[in-house]
């Protein structure tokens, strides 16, 4: 599993080789310099939006009490249920110059016409980094937050005693003692970024991603593509480093019966503000464009009566092939996670959990990075098994891998892996070695200790995984985009056919199917959260 991982980026090295120095020439004369610059900048701004957004909302919630503050603690979160390029395309027609927005600014104004009044396009790089900043600092939100909840109260109080303000308690004490939660919590907010194909594209960015999926489908320069797509991996090696030296020096010391922070309250109008503050991420990340694809789904079947024939194949295709991913990532999530466990000492237990830590990496690899890579290894498999298939004299049986979704279900597995085995790893910690180790001593087998006493236990950390692995499977667009079979649509996909043929009418029905999945996982961890700090 952990080769499964590593082919695609070999694969990936070996087909930037075979475009030669005119392809360098080309990427960096007319597509790298743009591309590169943009995705740094997109980057640069997410990063920096999410951590103001995240942080600040952490602290608001755990520091302060003020009206709605244990529904804001857990709404938070809620922007995690919609994908980026669903919020693009909604807020495309939301801030349209003869949108609602736009068009009640004018009414009020006074103004007839969008020449005499106009807001900034959104299609823009800052309109980008806006949309992107409010859709993924959930990400930073949650793991600071956690942190924020666990820090002792007396650290604070005793900044207080030594003359140091609020202010200055927080920027000194509680924030650095966040910082290594903060690195992590902005780490997968920018590779969700470096991700993202629909967004940027709708917002006319031209990013490194959009360049890998235009030079390979619109250009179909496969060479040229792996290159950039090279470009992108080292961007993805410089987050993943960052993120590692900023929790470097990572240590904690306290014990389980440290006071926690006791929040402030907040009466009157410093009330209202921060309840206002709490309130704003979660309006602009998830009500107003899920009050939009409402508002266009019922629309829509207001119209037309019905759903079209294609949006249920679509919706049925996008079910069957999660569940299928779901089904196979767990499988190989639970035999990372048990055979790593398993090896407990010497060299076999060291070369399992590098095998283990390489088989997790696959999340931060892109979409389309990964589609490219994948396509040499699933391509010589279609073609030896076509060889031996035709060798006991059947008729060539086509793509078999390529033509079937396969190549769709190895690239989910993949990509999502790490999902599958740090629940389960996190699960099998709960369970002591000494229970193995009593049915071991009754004449249990290995494979019955697994059935009988861990996949019992595991049950909720199982469960856990598998929608979080499911919805994201739904939810996935750049390798679905690449990888899916002829006349093979998702709601994903579906949805970014929509939005390009500029029907936003029946693609809202899709974005809808799609949130409404997505929150599934959210409420579940937004009550995991709730229990844990209140």
């Amino acid at each position: 599993m952990a080769a499964s991982v590593l082919g695609p980026i070999v694969a990936l090295a070996w087909f930037a080789l075979q475009g030669g120095t005119e392809h360098w020439a080309h990427l960096f004369q007319f597509v790298l310099p743009t591309a590169f610059l943009n995705t740094v900048l997109l980057l640069a701004g997410t990063g920096v939006l999410v951590t103001c957004l995240g942080v600040g909302s952490a602290w608001l919630v755990t520091a302060f009490d003020f009206p709605s503050r244990q529904t804001a603690a857990w709404a938070l979160l809620l922007p995690l249920a919609v994908p980026t390029y669903i919020v693009a395309f909604a807020y495309l027609d939301i801030l349209h110059p003869i949108g609602p927005v736009q068009t009640l600014i004018r009414d009020v104004l006074g103004y007839t016409s969008p020449r005499q009044f106009r807001l900034p396009d959104l299609r823009s790089l800052p309109g980008a980094i806006f949309l992107l900043g409010f859709v993924l600092y959930p990400y930073v939100y949650l793991s600071t937050r956690v942190m924020f909840v666990t820090q002792s109260a007396s650290l604070l109080e005793a900044a207080r005693v030594l003359g140091e303000s609020s202010r200055s308690t927080f920027y000194r004490v509680a924030l650095p003692m966040a910082r290594p939660a903060i690195a992590i919590g902005v780490s997968l907010a920018l590779l969700e970024t470096l991700n993202d194909i629909g967004a940027s594209e709708f917002l006319g960015v031209q990013t490194l991603t959009v360049s890998v999926y235009t030079t390979w489908v619109t250009r179909n320069d496969l060479a040229g593509a792996a290159q950039i797509a090279l470009a992108m991996l080292a961007i993805v090696a410089v987050i993943i480093i960052a993120e590692r030296h900023g929790r470097r020096r990572q240590r904690f010391a306290g014990t389980q019966r440290s006071r926690v922070v006791r929040p402030t309250r907040l009466k009157g109008m410093r009330g209202l503000i921060a309840c206002a503050l709490a309130w704003f991420p979660v309006i602009i990340g998830f009500i107003a464009p899920a009050i939009y694809l409402l508002d266009a789904s019922i629309k829509h079947l207001r119209t037309t009566g019905s759903v079209s024939d294609q949006l249920i194949r679509s919706a049925w295709n996008t079910v069957s092939i999660a569940l299928i991913a779901t089904v196979v990532t767990l499988l190989c999530g639970l035999t990372v996670a048990w055979v790593a466990r398993s090896a407990r000492s010497g060299s076999a237990h060291n070369l399992m959990r590098a095998c283990a830590r390489v088989a997790s990496s696959g999340y931060a690899i892109p979409g389309t990075v990964l589609a490219i890579g994948l396509m040499t290894p699933i391509m010589l498999i279609d073609r030896l098994g076509s060889t031996i298939w035709q060798a006991f004299g059947y008729a060539d049986p086509g793509l078999i891998l390529m033509g079937t979704g396969t190549a769709l279900v190895c690239a989910y597995v993949i990509r999502f892996l790490a999902i599958s085995i740090g629940s389960i790893e996190a699960g099998l910690a709960r369970i002591p070695p000494s229970m193995e180790q009593a049915a071991r001593l009754l004449g249990e087998t290995p494979a019955g200790t697994l059935r009988r006493i861990h996949l019992p236990l595991l049950r909720p950390a199982l469960g856990a995984a598998a929608l979080l692995v499911f919805v994201d499977t739904m939810k996935e667009l750049p390798a679905t985009l690449l990888l899916r079979p002829v006349n093979f649509e998702t709601l994903a996909t579906w949805l970014y056919a929509e939005a390009a043929r500029g029907t936003y009418e029946e693609g809202a029905v899709a974005a809808l199917g799609i949130v409404l999945a997505g929150l599934l996982p959210v409420v579940l961890l937004a009550r995991t959260q709730f229990k844990l700090n209140h």
